[in-house]
């Protein structure tokens, strides 16, 4: 199977970026897992309504770009859908069934996803009602795939 996560901003710390290499190491064993930063939409301070519209639209428009037709898109989004751990490792599970060639990962910007990015989405997923850094939530998204493996293949994981 072969995911994607597509993400607005670098990881700058490098906890962030060893967390995530570590996660990304362990996911070779059951999938072909790729990255994709993108880079961050200036804003201005004290932004306006209007300019905070502006830079999720330029982010969503770049992430779009990157969306191939074929791809299976989910999400993360406050108001999407929450799952257990085994519930997405289900959807994991249908969709590699299913034979779709990509999974793809969206995680916005500081300001979130784009209307058009949203609208692209195969499936909205939520991890919480909360608002997380998205460097956090990129490390957060890459234990919950690792651990949806586990979890699929019946092998061993901590809790």
């Amino acid at each position: 199977m072969n995911i994607t996560i597509i993400c607005i901003g670098k990881l700058k710390e490098r906890y962030w970026t060893e967390a995530a290499a570590e996660y990304c190491k362990r996911l070779g064993k059951y999938c072909k897992m790729t990255i994709e930063e993108l880079k961050e939409a200036r804003l201005p301070d004290r932004a306006s309504s209007a300019e905070e519209q502006a830079v999720k639209l330029e982010e969503g428009q770049s992430i779009l770009s990157r969306i191939k037709k074929n791809d299976y898109v989910i999400t993360l989004e406050i108001d999407g859908k929450p799952l257990t751990s085994e519930k997405l490792s289900q959807k994991l599970g249908q969709l590699s069934a299913e034979g779709w060639g990509r999974v793809v990962f969206v995680i916005g910007g500081s300001l979130g996803l784009s209307h058009e990015v949203s609208k692209r989405a195969d499936f909205k997923l939520s991890f919480s009602q909360m608002t997380f850094p998205h460097q956090m939530m990129r490390i957060i998204l890459l234990e919950q795939v690792y651990r949806s493996f586990k979890i699929l293949k019946n092998e061993p994981y901590h809790k």
